[in-house]
This record gives C-alpha cells, structure tokens and sequence, in this order.
C-alpha cells in the first residue's frame, strides 16, 4: 500500500512538469499612494496591476520585492488580475519611484535559495517591474493654527496696550 506522501510527490513532479512560465510579460498597472499623513502613522502602498503572457498563461503564483521586503501578490480575479498592498513608517517613505519586481514561483525560489547560500539574489531577473511613485505625504503645516492665533493675540494684545499707553501719556 502506498502511503500519500508518495502521492504527494508524484503530483508535485506532475505539477511542476507541466507548469508553464509567463513568456514575454506585459503589466498594465495602477498605484494608490497615501498622501495626507496628519493623523496616520504609516503610509499605504497599492497597486493592481494585469499580466498578459504571450503564452495565455493564466493563474500563476506571483511574488513581490520592494525594497528587500518579500510580498505575496494576491489574484483578485482569473483575467490575471493581482494586487500587491505593503506600508511604510512615515519617517522611512521616501518620495519618488519604488520598485515593484514581479517574480514567480520558480524565480522566488531561486532568490530564497541565494539568500540561504549567502549569495547576492540581485542576479535573479524579475518576470516584470511595476514602478509605483509617491509624490511625497503631507504631515501637517509647518506652524500649528494654535500657535499662530496665540502669536497674533499676543501681538495684537502689545499693539493695543503700546497704544493706549501712548495716548495716556
């Protein structure tokens, strides 16, 4: 009697030998970036984008790096639809150009192998880059509306006693 484990594997080496790679990727993407960070502490980063594969492959599992962080890309739909959502410190989101490298199952694995090796994963060719910009997040005026109507009452209180100081004298 075989026990599943062995069905296990045979499915596995089915599965990987019949799986088929995304050839010649095209992204169609769109980004939301949070902008006003008056009240927040951390920035949200989204972006949907759609894989076309010259191929038709449709389905496949696809990871995300941003900035050494590894994400999960998760299939909103079978039109090969993703999404892939991540949050930065407010202090460490920087504006401009982040870099969205797209890989798949077989890619992923070889920068995991790398990075166990002790290697540089940098070698590892994305399947596709989505570029995502943030134009920069508003933290609030540089001066607080209390602290400058304290500061005009202030001046305006002077300005009244310096004048009636002046015409009692």
């Amino acid at each position: 009697m075989k026990s599943p484990s062995t069905y296990f594997i045979v499915a596995s080496i089915i599965a990987v030998a019949f799986a088929e790679t995304c050839q010649k990727p095209e992204v169609s993407a769109s980004a939301y970036v949070t902008e006003d960070a008056t009240v927040l502490t951390q920035v949200a980063f989204t972006t949907q984008f759609i894989l076309k594969c010259t191929n038709g492959v449709k389905g496949i599992s696809l990871y995300a790096e941003i900035d050494g962080k590894a994400l999960p890309a998760v299939r909103l739909s079978t039109d090969n639809k993703y999404q892939v959502s991540w949050t930065d410190d407010i202090k460490k989101a920087h504006s401009g150009d982040y870099n969205v490298k797209l890989f798949d199952e077989e890619s992923y694995s070889a920068i995991r192998k790398a990075i166990r090796n002790g290697e540089d994963p940098s070698h590892v060719k994305p399947l596709a880059v989505v570029v995502v910009n943030n134009p920069g997040v508003y933290t609030g005026p540089w001066i607080n509306s209390e602290l400058l109507a304290a500061s005009l009452a202030a001046l305006v209180s002077y300005a009244a006693f310096s004048a009636k100081s002046k015409l009692l004298a």
